[in-house]
């Protein structure tokens, strides 16, 4: 699934937000401001993960957490277009790196039979 049609929905949704905010407070959010939003939505969204496993309380949980993961992944989607990254290239990028890092490739047989062989060496 490409993020591409997300991402301009997100967009369409923070120009509205950007138009709000200059109405009420006379101009948009800054980047900065945006992040901090982001970070509210983590906190609530780790109080109603909190409650998921019975350690808090919580009304209509699931729809709560469904609805906090939607504003955590728009706010990721506006965050990294005010930042100029392109997410889903970076998440896919990210996907490689992790991926290589714990499931590394099994050494060749040439390579095993160089270190053997080198190992021999050092004995001799």
């Amino acid at each position: 699934m490409s993020l591409a049609p997300l991402a301009a929905r997100a967009r369409r949704v923070r120009q509205l937000y950007a138009a709000l905010e200059t109405k009420r407070g006379g101009r948009p959010w800054t980047r900065g401001e945006l992040a901090q939003g982001f970070v509210g939505d983590v906190g609530d969204l780790m109080k109603l993960l909190m409650a998921k496993d019975g350690r808090r309380p919580a009304k209509n949980l699931d729809a709560a957490l469904a609805h906090e993961f939607g504003d955590c992944l728009w706010s990721l989607l506006v965050l990294a277009e005010a930042s100029g990254v392109d997410l889903e290239t970076a998440f896919l990028a990210t996907m490689d790196e992790l991926e290589q890092r714990l499931n590394p490739r099994r050494p060749t047989a040439r390579r095993r039979t160089r270190t053997a062989r080198t190992s021999r060496g050092r004995r001799g």
